[in-house]
Order: C-alpha cells, then structure tokens, then sequence
C-alpha cells in the first residue's frame, strides 16, 4: 500500500517539474498554509489574492512588494540629498552675507576711526 502511494507521489510531483509547470510555487504556499493552519478558507484568499495580483500587475506578490519598497526607499534617498542641498546652499549664503556685513561694519569703522583721528589732530584745518 505504501509503495503504491510512493509511486503515485512520484508520478505526479516528476510530473509537475519535468513538465514546465511552473505555477506550482503558486499552489504550494497556499497549500502549505491549508496545512499549517488548517484553515482552507484562508489559503483560498490568499491564492486568489496572489492570482489577482499576477493578473493585474504581470508580477507575483513578492516581487511588487519588493519593487514598491525600493521605490520608496529611492524616493526618501532623492528627499534626503535635497535637504542636504538646500543646507549646504544655504550655509554658503549665510557664510557669504556675513563676509559681506562683516566688510561693511570694518569700513564704517575706518571711516569713523580716520574722523576720529582727523578731529584729534585737527588735519582738517590744516593747510599743506
């Protein structure tokens, strides 16, 4: 009895590999659901669910998964570098108005201090 089983399994699994029916996998994680959980309704949902997405999409459920993940992931790298941008630029634009300011404030300082100096020794009554 055993041996018949055995030879029946054999035939049908050969069968499913040596054929080119390659949607097994699709049955097998339903299938391996049904068993672990015992629940045939839940792993009808998620064949159905994993079919639907097939048909849809052209890609199976991991692989659209996948792809959404390194989308958003791309997207967050591509936010980052802005911000990083935007930083540095404007850092170099406070760095340059503080130059700017900072020349500025030494001029009227100088103009100041020569005014300062001129009143002191009186340059500006004097005759050459």
């Amino acid at each position: 009895m055993k041996f018949k089983l055995f030879r029946i399994l054999t035939v049908i699994v050969s069968f499913f590999f040596l054929t080119g029916f390659v949607p097994i996998f699709s049955f097998i994680g339903p299938g391996v659901t049904a068993l672990t959980s015992g629940n045939v309704y839940k792993a009808s949902a998620q064949f159905i669910i994993n079919q639907r997405i097939e048909k849809e999409t052209g890609k199976n459920s991991l692989t659209l998964i996948k792809e959404t993940l390194v989308e958003k992931t791309d997207k967050k790298i591509k936010i980052n570098s802005f911000d990083e941008d935007l930083r540095q630029l404007v850092e170099t634009r406070i760095k340059m108005t503080r130059q700017k300011l900072n020349n500025h404030n030494l001029q009227k300082l100088l103009k100041k201090r020569i005014k300062v100096t001129r009143s002191i020794l009186d340059l500006n009554n004097t005759t050459q």
